[in-house]
């Protein structure tokens, strides 16, 4: 017999297991109207090579996804491991509204949605809206890539609730079953910046 104490149990897992998921952390920007916002995400994907587009799930209330939408454009900062604050900054839901958000950051309007791009991003990524839809209780938002711009480096990396930046270190490309002890990790520092999601992000 099923009960509600087993499905909570099963949920409870569930939630613990999917929290384990590494990913890459951004922040997404829009502009509509000169009305300018940002909000950090863990949830930007490439969706297809050819044609490229990204996906990105937000809540169906996002301040961001309205803009995005209404302009029909919108812009990925694919944020670095030394760019930790600003994903906090972004998920702070007591930020400042609009322009004065990005106050005190350096970055430039990207050609095509004219979104902030910051300065020292991993990657940028400039792209036209192609498709809404929700799945559960959240939006999945698609955008078609039309530039993109990327610099070497390390990226920022949510896990379990927390941001993670330092040293990608490469597996070896063979099964070395003769080393006796695992090669030294590069720098791996974690950030005392748990990546609190605002009302619009995704929890992570």
């Amino acid at each position: 017999m099923t009960t509600n104490v087993t499905l909570r149990n099963r949920w409870s897992s569930q939630e613990r297991a999917l929290r384990r998921l590494a990913a890459p952390v951004s922040v997404l920007t829009a502009v509509h109207e000169g009305h300018q916002h940002g909000t950090t995400v863990s949830t930007v994907t490439r969706v297809s090579r050819r044609p490229q587009v990204l996906g990105v799930c937000l809540r169906p209330d996002s301040v961001l996804a309205k803009l995005a939408t209404a302009e029909g454009r919108f812009a990925v900062n694919m944020l670095s491991a030394a760019q930790g604050p600003l994903a906090r900054h972004f998920a702070e839901s007591s930020r400042p509204d609009g322009a004065a958000q990005f106050q005190d950051i350096d970055w430039q309007p990207a050609a095509y949605s004219g979104a902030p791009l910051f300065d020292g991003a991993l990657a940028h990524y400039d792209c036209r809206v192609v498709g809404r839809f929700t799945v559960g209780d959240h939006e999945v938002l698609l955008g078609a890539v039309v530039h993109a711009h990327s610099l070497d480096g390390d990226p920022l990396v949510s896990q379990d609730g927390e941001l993670y930046a330092g040293t990608l270190i490469p597996v070896a490309d063979h099964d070395d079953r003769t080393a006796q002890t695992p090669a030294p990790l590069g720098v791996d520092l974690r950030l005392a910046l748990p990546l609190t999601p605002a009302k619009e992000n995704v929890p992570t």
